[in-house]
């Protein structure tokens, strides 16, 4: 049964490459035909430092998240339709499964859509600051998103205990229901700051991906392990022409919508302690928002020379490439170190 499922986890994650990476320069070509780029690049005056160094990503095309859900998206419906028809053989690959996925691929499509507008807002300049959706809308949607997933998880199916490391599962209650909320608001909002550099966000999510589908293979949630690792190959298809200088950008579609599937898999896998480890540069990321944010207000004067953080390092003199490489390896190290928790956690 392990090494079936095993097996499978692994066609899938190299079918989600192949068949991201072969549809990649057909959606690039029509990005750039409809001239789908962020041009809404913030000016000198509002932001001198991001300025300085993205003026010249004006003309490239954004919205390439399409990619990553859109490979999601496809290969699930695929399969289900197909297990649907024939059974047998197309059950094996079907990772559509009500008790597992439906809450992930939901969010993963709603997000996405929602991230769509946004970005078509913003390449169309209509909206505050430059076009797009205020923050006040966002936070109103996602918070009835996030709302809709804790109602569903606690009345329900009666979810209401939360697995605190080296201590064991906790009864919350309704408490349950505001930190699921939080954690799906934090996590696309966290994700959402750290899409800021070419490779950042993606390689990024990679390894956060990665840890979750090697938590959901350990729990035996197949089907979650198998969107985990569709996500994956999707997401290095993504960096094979993100990574610097990019092709093209996540958009908000890419990382509003990962963002908020990184938030359900924590959920679903109860391992939201262990989420600070795995997502370490995007709490880093918003924490360094938060505190800049605080002191512009109280102190009238900033910390860091521009946030997110990635920005403050670049206008210290660190390059484009150092502050993504560097930003990856802090994330491969930490997720290491949150996955070597959760196993001595759970099983010693």
């Amino acid at each position: 049964m392990i090494a079936f499922e095993g097996i499978r986890i692994l066609i899938l994650f190299a079918l989600s490459f192949v068949v991201a990476l072969f549809i990649t320069p057909f959606v690039l070509k029509l990005l750039m035909k409809f001239g789908i780029k962020k041009k809404n690049i913030r000016d000198a005056t509002t932001a001198p430092i991001f300025h300085q160094f993205h003026k010249n990503k004006g003309e490239t095309p954004t919205m390439g998240g399409v990619i990553i859900w859109g490979t999601v998206v496809v290969l699930g419906l695929l399969f289900f339709v197909l297990s649907q028809l024939f059974g047998g053989f197309a059950n094996y690959f079907n990772f559509v499964s009500r008790s597992e996925t439906y809450l992930p691929l939901g969010y993963l499509l709603f997000a996405a859509i929602v991230g769509l507008i946004d970005d078509f807002l913003g390449v169309l300049r209509i909206g505050p600051k430059g076009g797009g959706l205020s923050m006040r809308h966002k936070i109103i949607m996602y918070t009835i998103v996030s709302a809709v997933g804790a109602w569903w998880f606690y009345f329900r199916l009666g979810w209401n205990t939360l697995f605190i490391p080296f201590i064991g599962d906790i009864t919350i209650g309704w408490w349950y229901i505001p930190l699921f909320m939080f954690v799906i608001i934090a996590s696309a909002f966290s994700t959402n700051e750290t899409d800021g550099l070419d490779g950042l966000a993606g390689g990024t999510l990679f390894f956060i991906f990665g840890a979750f589908a090697v938590i959901a293979f350990t729990l035996k949630h197949f089907d979650l392990a198998a969107m985990n690792v569709v996500i994956l190959g999707a997401l290095l298809a993504f960096l094979w022409f993100n990574i610097y200088p990019a092709k093209f950008f996540m958009g908000d579609t890419g990382s509003m919508s990962l963002g908020i599937t990184v938030g359900a898999m924590a959920m679903l896998t109860n391992t939201v302690f262990f989420l600070p480890f795995f997502g370490a540069i995007l709490v880093f990321e918003s924490v360094t928002v938060i505190i800049q944010m605080i002191s512009k207000k109280i102190r009238k004067k900033k910390i860091f020379l521009s946030t997110p953080i990635h920005h403050h390092f670049e206008a210290i003199g660190w390059p484009e490439t150092q502050i993504t490489m560097r930003f990856w390896f802090i994330t491969a190290v930490t997720t290491t170190i949150g996955l070597a928790l959760f196993f001595i956690a759970r099983f010693i």
